[in-house]
C-alpha cells in the first residue's frame, strides 16, 4: 500500500500571523513544521501542496512539491495526486503541533470509510484521507464550516465518512494562543514566536 501525506499550503494561512511576526515568515515557520510532522512518519510518501512560491526550501530533498492555485478546490488539488500513491492523507499546513498519531488513525479508519476527518476546533478540518482517485461522489473542503455533515450528505451511505479525534488549527492570531510550550513539536513556530 503506498500512502501520502501532503501538506496544503495556502496563502491565506498568512494572516494568522501575530503582531510583530512577519505574515511571510509565520507562514513558512508553521508550513514547515506541519511538513515536519509528514516527513517524519514512517511508510508514507510527504508531498508539499502549495500556492505559495519559494517553499522549496523547507521540504527535504527528493519531496515532490505540486504548485497549486490559491482558491483550487480540494478536490481538485486531490485529483494531483492520482497515480502517485494509493491512499492520500490532506493536511492543512496551519496545523504545527498536529499529533502524528492523529495522521496515523485517519490511514486506519480507511478501512471502514471511503473518507475520513480530523475536525477542527471551531469548524472546518485539520485532515482529511481517502483513497486515490477520490470517490467521485465527494466534494470536500478542509474550511466548510462542517465538512463532514457535508460529505455525508453527498455521499450514497453514511458510513462512507468516518471521523477520528479532533485537533487545531491556526486560522486566527488568537489561536496562536492554542500552541502549548509543553507540547513536543512544532520547533520553527515556536523558534519565530520567541523572536
Amino acid at each position: 500500500m503506498r500512502r501520502i501525506v501532503a501538506v496544503l499550503v495556502r496563502q491565506s494561512m498568512a494572516q494568522a500571523a501575530p503582531p510583530g511576526v512577519d505574515p511571510r515568515d509565520f507562514l513558512e515557520a508553521v508550513a514547515e513544521d506541519t511538513y515536519e510532522i509528514a516527513a517524519g512518519l514512517h511508510l508514507v510518501t510527504p508531498v508539499l501542496l502549495t500556492s505559495v512560491a519559494g517553499l522549496d526550501d523547507i521540504v527535504w530533498p527528493g519531496t515532490e512539491v505540486i504548485t497549486i492555485a490559491e482558491d483550487e478546490p480540494l478536490k481538485a488539488v486531490i485529483g494531483r495526486l492520482d497515480g502517485l500513491a494509493d491512499q492520500a492523507a490532506i493536511v492543512a499546513a496551519d496545523a504545527p503541533d498536529l499529533p502524528a498519531l492523529l495522521v496515523g488513525k485517519l490511514f486506519r479508519e480507511l478501512g471502514r470509510a471511503e473518507i475520513t476527518l480530523c475536525r477542527a476546533d471551531g469548524g472546518g478540518a485539520v485532515a482529511l484521507a481517502c483513497a486515490l482517485p477520490l470517490p467521485g461522489w465527494a466534494d470536500p473542503d478542509l474550511d466548510a464550516e462542517d465538512p463532514v455533515a457535508d460529505l455525508r450528505a453527498q455521499a450514497p451511505g453514511r458510513r462512507m465518512v468516518a471521523t477520528i479525534s479532533g485537533w487545531h488549527r491556526l486560522r486566527t492570531r488568537a489561536d496562536v494562543d492554542r500552541l502549548d510550550p509543553g507540547l513536543e513539536g512544532w520547533d520553527n513556530t515556536r523558534a519565530l514566536m520567541a523572536r
